[in-house]
């Protein structure tokens, strides 16, 4: 074949792209399982440094087999509600099996549509319950897990993620444990007509269900400050009545609901 003819040519380069999408799809099927195995352990340390099951530099120094029986050896149980507030799964928890819905972007849409939502609760053996949000930043989606004192409005700890927000600025909803930490203690208003307050001096008025805004992250701010209070509306049906109480249900026996019960008495 004469190398400088055009059929030569065509034939050539198609034999180069077939063979350098047969590489590159069989390197991508041989590295998907470790894709997801470093996915579902990502997910795991984010939801357990906002329960407070380990500090949040303790998690990542955590190879993803560690993680995985953390989670299984904290995990009290898990399932998954739908908008009206009613339980529609329950993920496994078992180290071997571990499930979650950690694909959050469908989930948004089906919250902000009113349609069929699987949204996930996880309580914790220290009496934590967290639950995911997700929203749009500034440049791509940002999201975080919330977990809750028993009381199912209090915060106990917070973790915060994002793709591409813009370093030493809406970054820092990731990078600055000092914003996480500003979340502890503060509340959830259910029921009111602000559940939460992410935004500018948004604590100046006192009010315990706000913190304020990353200064000069204005975008970053406000869509997370959007991200949480759809996401708590849409748990509000559950959370907002004790639903997801452990002090409730009598089978727990942590040591918050151990004081709860004595209190009671």
């Amino acid at each position: 074949m004469n190398t400088n003819s055009n059929a030569y040519t065509v034939i050539y380069t198609t034999l180069v792209v077939v063979v350098v999408a047969a590489v590159l799809a069989f390197t991508a099927m041989k590295l998907k399982p470790s894709q997801e195995a470093n996915a579902k352990a990502e997910t795991l340390r984010q939801m357990m440094a906002a329960a407070q099951i380990k500090p949040t530099d303790e998690l990542y120094a955590t190879n993803n087999a560690g993680v995985l029986q953390l989670y299984a050896d904290n995990i009290e149980k898990a399932y998954t509600i739908g908008l009206d507030g009613q339980e529609n799964g329950t993920p496994s928890t078992e180290k071997a099996s571990i499930e979650l819905v950690d694909n959050l972007k469908p989930q948004n849409k089906a919250i902000k549509a009113g349609g069929e939502a699987t949204l996930p609760v996880y309580v914790f053996k220290n009496g934590y319950t967290v639950i995911p949000v997700y929203g749009a930043g500034l440049w791509g989606p940002v999201w975080g897990y919330i977990a809750f004192q028993p009381d199912c409005k209090t915060i106990a700890g917070a973790y915060f993620d994002h793709e591409s927000e813009t370093p030493g600025l809406g970054a820092k909803i990731k990078d600055e444990a000092w914003f996480r930490e500003k979340f502890v203690g503060k509340t959830v208003a259910f029921g009111g007509e602000t559940l939460f307050n992410l935004g500018k001096n948004a604590e100046e008025a006192g009010a315990t269900n706000a913190v304020d805004a990353i200064s000069g992250a204005t975008m970053t701010s406000k869509g997370l400050n959007e991200a949480l209070n759809v996401w708590f509306k849409a748990y509000e049906s559950h959370l907002g009545n004790g639903a997801a109480d452990c002090c409730q249900d009598g089978e727990h026996d942590c040591e918050h609901c151990e004081n709860h019960k004595a209190e009671e008495e």
